[in-house]
């Protein structure tokens, strides 16, 4: 009698789960990412980044390279931008 037990308190937690976004991009608009999907497959430069955030709309940006450590804190006008280990914009999204 376990088993629908379980069943019955995991069944209202699958209504509360959200489908997973297309890759690269979020539909996060406080943050603007949608505004700079040109950007991906880019190679990101620090002279993008003040033209990016007045087109964005974002209070910060934060470049995640592979292997960077980064907090978890979540900030919606946040746009971070993440880079493959050549420094190319593999994808964008507010956090």
């Amino acid at each position: 009698m376990i088993r629908p037990a379980v069943l019955l308190t995991l069944l209202p937690l699958a209504a509360c789960m959200t489908t997973p976004k297309a890759e690269g991009l979020t539909d996060g608009s406080e943050c603007g990412d949608a505004k700079a999907a040109d950007l991906i497959g880019k190679r990101w430069t620090e002279a993008l980044r003040a033209p990016t955030q007045k087109r964005t709309g974002a209070q910060d940006l934060r470049v995640i390279a592979p292997g960077d450590a980064v907090t978890m804190d979540y900030r919606p006008d946040r746009l971070n931008i993440e880079t493959d280990a050549e420094g190319k914009v593999v994808r964008l999204k507010c956090g």
